[in-house]
């Protein structure tokens, strides 16, 4: 008998023929975080995977969190395995389970049993029934109760038995690096680390960019914005942040441009630093966390009149549709929410006019904007400028 945590995946099963690429990803990704706590061995079953410890016990408090971070698993199970598949030994091992998981009892539970090797002599409701009746006659405080119980203790039959009674969920998706690699305009809000997660877990490798104004950022809005890199890295296994030094042109846009105007302005000319940087990191695409009509800039006019300053990559939003609550329960759910609500504000919340224009014209916003004569060069030397920090990337 040994400890061992079931992965199990859900949509990466469908891929076909390239189902296999996806799994050893999903794989590599599994063992490059487990590398951080000990020695642990990955093997592939018929859809799933088996992790062991290399030493001799497993430390699931330790391992669990680990892998149930990684993008692409379903949900994971603690439990056993043992190659003797007698049903006395399979009583024995369930029973001890059971004690473990669940010393104090307390708990009503019924017994599933899967057996995919149609040669074993007993049926699955055979299995069951025994085992079930065997736990209730060797442990105290327990109830049988098919219908309305705590603890479904699996049993599974394949090459080896499994027995475990903890399914854990996880966030599911792809695994991080299967679909391409996109940048992310990160400001240090609630919606773009949302964006670049729901990205993530679409199985895009992310890059990320944050535009910093100082003195009119301060340093804490950019540690900000790091801590949210370093959260959002738990998934994707690291993330590379570009600090723009955005001063310069955020200053010049403030000078030549009617206030009204200046928002989309601004973001135009983040969108022009961010699609630099990421022609040069091979990014495929570019990551906003706009929801339409949320503020005066996401409208669908605002949208349209940003979106031309990208000259060839596409712009990616998400969050196009979902209302604020729940872009927030998304980010209370990945643990980015208590750190974008730090009272630190970034560039895109300085310098805001008190009417901003709604439905601006792409066309006149574009001959606006060519009235900034240095702009293209502004862009260019704040993407020079730009200081590169590598969030939990293993250098290996």
């Amino acid at each position: 008998m040994k400890d061992v945590l079931l992965v199990k995946y859900g949509e990466i099963a469908i891929r076909g023929k390239n189902r296999y690429i996806v799994e050893n990803r999903l794989i590599k990704t599994i063992i490059r975080k487990l590398k951080k706590i000990g020695e642990y061995w990955v093997t592939k079953e018929q859809g799933r995977f088996v992790i062991e410890s290399l030493g001799e016990n497993m430390d699931f408090d330790e391992v669990i969190p680990q892998v149930i971070t990684v993008l692409g698993v379903v949900a994971v199970c603690p439990g056993v395995r043992t190659e003797d598949q007698c049903i006395e030994n399979l009583r024995s091992v369930a029973l001890e389970h059971i004690k473990t998981q669940y010393p104090n009892g307390g708990i009503k539970y019924k017994v599933d049993t899967k057996r995919s090797d149609k040669r074993y002599p007993l049926h699955s409701r055979e299995v069951s029934a025994d085992i079930g009746g065997y736990i209730l006659h060797n442990m105290e405080n327990v109830t049988v109760d098919v219908h309305n119980y705590d603890v479904k203790l699996m049993v599974e039959l394949r090459n080896s038995a499994y027995i475990y009674s903890k399914v854990i969920k996880g966030y599911g998706g792809l695994p991080v690096g299967s679909s391409g690699k996109a940048t992310v305009l990160m400001s240090g809000g609630i919606d773009s680390p949302v964006a670049a997660f729901l990205t993530a877990k679409r199985g895009a490798e992310i890059d990320a960019v944050y535009f910093d104004s100082p003195p009119y950022t301060s340093e804490r809005a950019k540690q900000k914005v790091k801590d949210l890199a370093e959260r959002l890295s738990d998934f994707t296994c690291g993330i590379k942040l570009y600090v723009v030094p955005f001063t310069d042109v955020q200053l010049e846009i403030y000078n030549r441009i009617q206030a009204e105007k200046m928002t989309i302005v601004l973001k135009r000319a983040m969108v022009k630093c961010a699609e630099k940087i990421a022609e040069k990191n091979g990014s495929m695409a570019l990551v906003m966390g706009d929801s339409i009509g949320q503020v005066a800039s996401q409208t669908l006019e605002s949208i349209n009149a940003i979106d031309s300053a990208a000259k060839d990559l596409p712009i990616l939003r998400p969050l196009c549709g979902n209302d604020k609550q729940e872009i927030i329960d998304i980010a209370r759910k990945i643990g980015t929410y208590d750190i974008s609500i730090r009272p630190y504000e970034d560039c895109c919340t300085i310098f805001v006019a008190k009417h901003p224009e709604t439905k601006p014209k792409r066309r006149i916003i574009e001959n606006v904007e060519k009235r900034i004569e240095n702009l293209d060069e502004l862009i260019e030397k704040a993407v020079n400028d730009t200081q590169v920090f590598n969030i939990n990337i293993d250098e290996d």
